[in-house]
């Protein structure tokens, strides 16, 4: 099982980045977090680095129901996704595969909630 769904798109980094938040809200999604990784690497390392943004992406309903099941859960939350600049114009985007990282839990409860996820999140990469 793979660890993340990811599709690669042509455009414009930031005009992919509001198809990407705009497509996870389709999905019940809001963006809690973002991460500019290429902005904090120059900060703190003076080292240049690719566009590269982490967004922490979360379902109130789902991560409720989550936190109910599991108090712990919240280690694992928000749902990542990458957004990436992998050469000029070629953007991929890839999410954090919910079923995987839920293997390490053991909690039936979670099972049906992280398949919920899982189906929400491919249908906003395929959507892309």
């Amino acid at each position: 099982m793979n660890y993340y769904f990811n599709k690669t798109l042509q455009g414009n980094f930031d005009d992919i980045i509001v198809k990407v938040t705009q497509g996870l809200k389709d999905q019940g999604f809001g963006i809690l977090t973002e991460i500019d990784v290429q902005e904090t690497l120059k900060n703190k390392l003076d080292v240049d680095f690719k566009k590269y943004k982490i967004l922490g992406a979360c379902n109130p309903p789902y991560a409720h129901k989550a936190l109910l099941a599991e108090d712990k859960i919240g280690t694992m939350l928000p749902c990542n996704v990458i957004v990436q600049e992998v050469k000029n114009g070629t953007i991929e985007i890839a999410a954090v595969n919910p079923m995987a990282s839920m293997q390490a839990v053991e909690n039936k409860k979670l099972e049906k909630l992280a398949e919920e996820i899982t189906e929400k999140l491919e249908t906003f990469i395929k959507k892309l």
